[in-house]
């Protein structure tokens, strides 16, 4: 994961063409923020869905996405025809990542909101919102006629997606975040499911906590994968790699490691080589 803030495109553009050479690393990730969360405030951010569509051109192997979109942002139906975009382009190789958005407690990324003239209600109405779209997203992307959808958060008329994606039925769903309400929806629509390191313990109960509510709706839990966003220290690789080990142990199996940039150069090998496990 390279986080598109207080960084330039070349840079970032260098690392993804570095790491779709290395086969250990299997997909590559942007987050979705409009103003920087770390570092100068008032340093560069780049729009997510725009430089992953950029970056998925000049790329051929690796599976790409946002970690993860925030439903607050665009309306589902629109963020359904980006995202059919972007498989498109990437020939099949996005993974849609999406969840309900920054909680207010985090003032950096709260002000994005105000100032770019976007409502932020309250975390519950988010998350309802967020299943929703879940809800309308994947029926755009496999419904052949145009049709209503009369929902609290989503009110549509005639919609309809074309094209489709180039993944069938569709992009694999890779849903963040750890708040029981968001589980609720993970365990409905989720293929993927992520949470932030850190906090091995915290992320396993959660998982476990997933596990109960798919089993409260007839879903089968092995159906969602298991992930962990892990940032990386140039200077302690072994941390990492002992993260990524105990967690595996738990039961985790996806893995997206974030490095930060000024990136050193060949970042890429020495993730593969310093970071990985040899597992």
């Amino acid at each position: 994961m390279t986080a598109p803030m207080n960084v330039g495109y070349q840079d970032m553009l260098r690392v993804w063409r570095e790491a779709d050479e290395v086969p250990a690393i299997g997909h590559a990730w942007l987050f979705d923020h409009l103003m920087p969360i770390g570092g100068d405030p008032d340093g560069p951010a780049y729009e997510g869905w725009t430089l992953l569509s950029a970056l998925a051109a000049q790329t051929r192997r690796l599976r790409v996405g946002l970690l993860v979109t925030s439903n607050r942002f665009r309306p589902p139906a629109v963020l359904a025809k980006i995202a059919t975009t972007v498989d498109i382009v990437a020939d099949g190789r996005l993974d849609f990542g999406i969840g309900a958005g920054s909680r207010p407690s985090h003032p950096l990324a709260r002000r994005e909101y105000d100032a770019h003239g976007l409502p932020y209600d309250d975390f519950a109405d988010s998350v309802a919102g967020l299943a929703e779209a879940c809800t309308v997203i994947r029926r755009l992307w496999t419904e052949d006629k145009p049709f209503d959808f009369e929902g609290t958060h989503v009110k549509l008329r005639g919609a309809f997606g074309n094209p489709k994606p180039v993944q069938r039925p569709y992009p694999p769903i890779v849903i963040g975040g750890r708040s029981a309400a968001t589980l609720r929806v993970a365990a409905e629509h989720a293929d993927v499911w992520n949470i932030p390191g850190g906090d091995l313990d915290d992320a396993i109960g959660r998982s476990a906590l997933l596990d109960r509510y798919c089993a409260e709706i007839g879903r089968d839990p092995a159906a969602i994968t298991r992930s962990m966003h892990l940032p990386v220290a140039y200077d302690r690789p072994a941390d990492t790699r002992d993260a990524i080990d105990a967690a595996a142990d738990a039961g985790f199996e996806h893995f997206v490691l974030s490095v930060a940039p000024p990136f050193p150069d060949g970042v890429a090998h020495w993730l593969a080589e310093q970071v990985l496990p040899a597992r």
